[in-house]
């Protein structure tokens, strides 16, 4: 099974695929005149300004809350476990590579969020919904890739990010930090899940509204201080992650070498299992804000790609060449834990345990928010109750399957989902562009005449 698996992984994150993400994300920053460079501290603005006239808006929850509904589903094991797994078989400048997917992943994201909330609707239990399977159909009027895509998105929710890497990473960190027995740890997830989800976006919302944040903050703070007792030695550290990224790195230690093709698919792939960006995930919870323009929204769904990847990732890559353990026989997250450990003997590990359970927990509320979005466009409101029985059934068989085996599938039905929304984003490119360009003409007429009347 797992060599089956290995096979479908490699055809489906094949070269084609890898070019068309990075491509995509390349085609819109330039489309859209770096838009995640220039535009950046107006979308941190938006991200961090309360608006008090949105509660008027269409929506279900805040745009802040929208983004940490994002973030909750993006920021997992990716950005601990993947990370390692990234450097360990691509070795240093996997982090290189994951950069650039996320960089260029910041575009794709501002472009599939602004067009979740232009094409959203409202469902028969008056939420919105919205994200590529409405943007498919009602944009290129095309329902059979729109049916793709759903299908993709429950598998992802299902056998993907959702329940298996998630359930695994918390039940092996909490083991080899306090070893309770994964399967306690399992039943223990399954439940916190089962009670949470029963109430929907809402709920869900809430709480990623106060662990994003809080998980964020002292994962990031941590490693950072970690970094500042190793300054000294960063600038040689940034200096291998570049070379590591042009030429092979030979094998040390535990580490069995990488070409530079190695480097390029394991960041890149991990970056965009991290991130999302391309995927059309996070269109799905951008779809629920509560907003009244498409561009904010998207701009703010944007930081969420930074956050990620750019700050999270980093901070996780950088520990791991830091610290030596890179090149260790350890692998997943027993090597991310060592390299925190070793680099904080007093409360090091429990950085790395306290942000997997963390960011795990959140991205399996994420991620049944997406299937029951992708069922609901399928099948209707009626077919809800019944994906979330499976879907919290499926959390607690998690710890049954293999690592490599998990990492596999999850990887299969990403590249899967990730397919027809990049046709989509590349046919809606000229409203993604439409749009954005009356946005900031109207908002440059807005500043003029501002001024205008400052001088009258």
């Amino acid at each position: 099974m797992e060599n089956l698996l290995q096979r479908i992984n490699e055809l489906v994150w094949g070269a084609p695929l890898l070019i068309a993400l990075v491509g995509v994300g390349v085609y819109f920053t330039l489309r859209l005149n770096l838009i995640q460079i220039f535009k950046l501290p107006l979308a941190l603005k938006y991200l961090f300004t309360k608006n008090d006239d949105k509660e008027d808006y269409e929506g279900d929850v805040s745009s802040f809350g929208a983004l940490c509904t994002a973030l909750a589903s993006t920021i997992g094991t990716g950005n601990i476990v993947g990370v390692a797994t990234a450097i360990k078989a691509g070795g240093p400048g996997a982090l290189f590579w994951m950069w650039v997917a996320g960089f260029f992943g910041m575009a794709t994201k501002y472009s599939e969020c602004l067009l979740a909330v232009k094409y959203r609707v409202v469902d028969e239990n008056g939420q919105m919904s919205g994200g590529p399977m409405y943007y498919i159909e009602r944009g290129m009027g095309n329902r059979w890739l729109a049916k793709f895509f759903a299908i993709a998105g429950i598998g992802v929710a299902f056998f993907g990010i959702g329940t298996f890497p998630q359930v695994n990473a918390i039940s092996t960190s909490v083991k080899s930090t306090f070893n309770v027995p994964i399967y306690v740890t399992a039943a223990i997830i399954t439940i916190l899940v089962a009670l949470v989800t029963v109430k929907g976006i809402k709920s869900i919302s809430r709480i990623a509204e106060i662990l994003v944040p809080f998980m964020v903050i002292v994962y990031v703070f941590g490693s950072l201080f970690i970094i500042g007792l190793n300054i000294k030695i960063l600038p040689d550290i940034i200096k291998l992650v570049i070379k590591s990224a042009f030429t092979p790195t030979a094998a040390s230690g535990g580490f069995l070498g990488a070409t530079v093709m190695m480097a390029i698919r394991n960041g890149v792939a991990r970056g965009v299992f991290s991130n999302e960006s391309g995927l059309g995930s996070a269109p799905i919870a951008t779809a629920a804000a509560k907003t009244n323009s498409c561009v904010e929204q998207g701009l703010i769904s944007m930081t969420g790609t930074f956050i990620d990847t750019i700050i999270v990732c980093t901070m996780t890559g950088l520990i791991l060449i830091i610290s030596g353990q890179w090149n260790s026989n350890l692998a997943g997250a027993d090597m991310t834990n060592m390299a925190f450990k070793t680099s904080l003997p007093f409360g090091g590990n429990l950085i790395v345990t306290l942000g997997l359970i963390l960011f795990a927990f959140t991205t399996i509320l994420g991620w049944n928010y997406y299937g029951e979005r992708c069922v609901e466009y399928l099948f209707g409101v009626k077919a809800i109750k019944a994906y979330r029985i499976i879907f919290v059934a499926l959390v607690g068989l998690s710890p049954l399957l293999k690592l490599n085996t998990i990492w596999l599938l999850a990887d299969i039905v990403n590249g899967l989902m990730a397919i027809p929304n990049l046709i989509a984003l590349m046919a809606l490119r000229g409203v993604v562009y439409a749009e954005t360009k009356d946005y900031f003409n109207k908002l440059s007429r807005a500043k003029l005449e501002a001024r205008a009347h400052i001088v009258n």
